[in-house]
């Protein structure tokens, strides 16, 4: 993917970003999060109502161009089916909410894992 497509998608609304990933990650089988030296996930907390979140992308390219400046940060794939079996039991039982793709204009879609793990599903039934 070149630089104008990269930035082309970050441009995207939030709900362009959403659908724009469930067709890559369906595509690839696989979700991306970024991780510290330590192997600990990304995890960001809300100023404005303090919610949690796990934020995910759909391709290494878009986790690293997030990353641009945060220091220790890498990209990691989680297969589709570990995200299915591990994750999403984990994240609810944490109580953190996916932000699903971030946008260049900070907007993203916020949802339960539940729920993204559903539109998934929903979305390789019809694939």
């Amino acid at each position: 993917m070149n630089s104008e497509e990269l930035a082309s998608v970050l441009e995207m609304d939030g709900e362009e970003r959403y659908d724009y990933f469930l067709s890559e990650v369906l595509e690839e089988r696989e979700i991306w999060i970024l991780v510290n030296s330590e192997s600990r996930f990304l995890s960001i907390v809300s100023e404005d109502d303090g919610v949690a979140h796990l934020p995910v992308w759909p391709s290494s390219e878009f986790a690293v161009e997030y990353a641009k400046g945060a220091d220790g940060l890498t990209p990691k794939s989680i297969s589709l089916p570990d995200f299915f079996k591990k994750w999403v039991p984990g994240l609810s039982k944490d109580g953190l909410q996916v932000g699903v793709f971030p946008g260049a204009d900070k907007t993203l879609w916020i949802t339960e894992a539940d729920e993204l793990k559903k539109d998934l599903q929903d979305e390789l039934s019809s694939f």
